[in-house]
Parts: C-alpha cells; sequence; structure tokens
C-alpha cells in the first residue's frame, strides 16, 4: 500500500508538468488546427532561460523564495517572446498556406532550437551561450526539505510544484473562460474570418496564444528542472512528445483533457514503471497514443468532428 501512494505522489508530480505543456499544444491546436512541434523545444529554453536568471541572481549562493520568484518571472518573459516570435516570424507568414507546410515549419523551428542550443558558446558575451551540448545542473531555487508521511516519501518540491501547477491551470481557466482575451480566443477557435469581421484581432489574438502556451511551458520548465537537475538541449525532446500525447489522450483542443490527460499519463507511467519495468517507462506514452488512436481518436473530452467535403 505504501509503494502505492508513493508512486501516487510521484505520477501527480509527473502529470501537472506534462498537462502544463499539453496545455500550449491545446491551446495552439484549438486556434489554429496546427500541431506546434517547436513547443517542447520552448520548454527547453524555459528551463536554460531560468538556469541563466539564477545565476545572474547567484541563487546557488543564497537560494530565496524571492529569487526563486524572479527565476521563474524571468524564464516566463523569455519564453513569451520566443513563442511571440515564433508566430509572428514562422507561422503567420503560412497562415494561409497548406497546413502541411506549416507543419514542416514547426519541424524546422524544433530541430532550430534543439541544435542551434548545442552550438559553442559566442565570445564577448556576458553569458555563455548558447550552452552547447555540455549538460548544466540546475540550481537549487530554494532548500530542499525531505519528508515521510506514513512511509510515502515526500519532499517541499513536490508540495510547491503541486501546488503552482494546480493554481497556473485554475489561472488558465479563468483566463479562457472569465475575460475578453479568453472569449476572443474561443470566437477565433470557432471561425477566425468572422470573428475578424466582428471586430475580433485575430493576430493579436493567435500571437496571445501562442505567448501564454509558452509561458506555461516555462513554469513547466522550472517545476521539472528544480527536482531533476539536469538539462541539456535536448531537455524538452521526450516531455514534449509524452505531452503531446497527454493532449492527444484528453481531447486536442480541450483544456480541461490536456490536464486530465497529462495526470493520467503521469500516473500510468509510474505506476508501469513502479510495478513492472522501468525501461517501460517511455514506452507506455507511445503504448497510450496507438491505443486512444484506435478507440478513441477524438480523445477523452473531446467532441467527434464530422467534415463536410
Amino acid at each position: 500500500m505504501i509503494e502505492f501512494f508513493q508512486h501516487l505522489v510521484n505520477g501527480l508530480s509527473l502529470g501537472t508538468i506534462y498537462a502544463l505543456i499539453a496545455l500550449g499544444y491545446t491551446m495552439v491546436y484549438g486556434v489554429l488546427k496546427l500541431i506546434n512541434f517547436a513547443h517542447g523545444d520552448v520548454y527547453m529554453v524555459g528551463a536554460f532561460a531560468g538556469y541563466y536568471v539564477a545565476g545572474s541572481l547567484g541563487v546557488r549562493r543564497d537560494p530565496t523564495f524571492v529569487k526563486a520568484a524572479l527565476v521563474v518571472l524571468g524564464a516566463m518573459m523569455v519564453c513569451g517572446l520566443l513563442g511571440f516570435l515564433i508566430e509572428r516570424l514562422a507561422y503567420r507568414p503560412l497562415r494561409n498556406r497548406p497546413r502541411l507546410t506549416a507543419l514542416i515549419t514547426a519541424i524546422g523551428v524544433s530541430f532550430l532550437l534543439e541544435y542551434g542550443f548545442q552550438l559553442a558558446p559566442i565570445r564577448g558575451l556576458p553569458i555563455e551561450f548558447p550552452p552547447g551540448p555540455t549538460p548544466r545542473y540546475f540550481p537549487e531555487l530554494i532548500a530542499r526539505a525531505d519528508w515521510s508521511i506514513g512511509g510515502v516519501s515526500l519532499s517541499n518540491y513536490d508540495v510547491y510544484g503541486l501546488a503552482a501547477a494546480v493554481a497556473l491551470m485554475i489561472g488558465l481557466q479563468l483566463i479562457v473562460y472569465r475575460t475578453k482575451f479568453g472569449t476572443a480566443m474561443r470566437a477565433v477557435s470557432f471561425d477566425p474570418q468572422v470573428a475578424g469581421l466582428m471586430g475580433i484581432p485575430v493576430n493579436r489574438i493567435i500571437s496571445g496564444t501562442f505567448v501564454l502556451g509558452s509561458v506555461l511551458a516555462a513554469a513547466a520548465a522550472i517545476l521539472n528542472a528544480v527536482p531533476r537537475p539536469q538539462i541539456q538541449p535536448l531537455f524538452g525532446l521526450l516531455p514534449g512528445l509524452k505531452a503531446f500525447v497527454a493532449a492527444v489522450l484528453g481531447g486536442i483542443g480541450s483544456v480541461p483533457g490536456a490536464m486530465a490527460g497529462g495526470l493520467v499519463l503521469g500516473l500510468a507511467e509510474e505506476y508501469v514503471a513502479g510495478y513492472t519495468a522501468s525501461s517501460y517507462r517511455d514506452a507506455i506514452a507511445f503504448t497510450v497514443l496507438i491505443l486512444v488512436l484506435i478507440v478513441r481518436p477524438e480523445g477523452l473530452f473531446g467532441k467527434a468532428r464530422v467534415e463536410k467535403v
């Protein structure tokens, strides 16, 4: 029983990370019907942005809550700007082109970020950038504390991470369903041409959607990098793919579905790895993807749509 609850804690901690990344996939798809495969690499950039901000603040020498908050906010700002630039420079010029063109561009942006960050650092910069292929170790933003409750191991990282992820997801729900921006975003998702005729600034809403998704990816990167401190330019490859599976599982385009899909995938991964073999940890995500596509392609919260041709 203790082992069961230990996997539950670990699965929830991991599932919230997948959920936060999956929200970026599902929001962009909901608005543009585009799978932004560069989103996992935006997550990686968020981890490195937090690493550099933490270095400039001297977090290793003196970790505090204030500095931790500044690191998270700095990473969010960098990723928000990156999301805006990706949409403005890479996707907007192709908006009226076939979807396959935008999909190939998304893969190209992903490779650009992954392998661009593996280049040798540029001389003369105040920071060592690009970081190169050598793994870096993310600093402790706050002092770690471990507890044992009924035999179940728990750390303050798990508590803070889960609380922050839940707060961010609730905040996103409020933005989508309780603000003018959220109303405009849902209108653009339904029909961008009609939304434009009704006076909604479609380009601005789409850019805002990319920024919002990228900000959540940055938060997920910091929450994941602190307890699992090794980061490198391929840091976002596997989590990005698994978050995409979580978005499909929950129903691509559905915000509650992305949340549920991330939690389900995180729990499934932990229980499979705990009760079978850890080597199956990465395989379970793609097994889930195949099963969902066969049994229920629209996902848990998605709705089947019939397209007229």
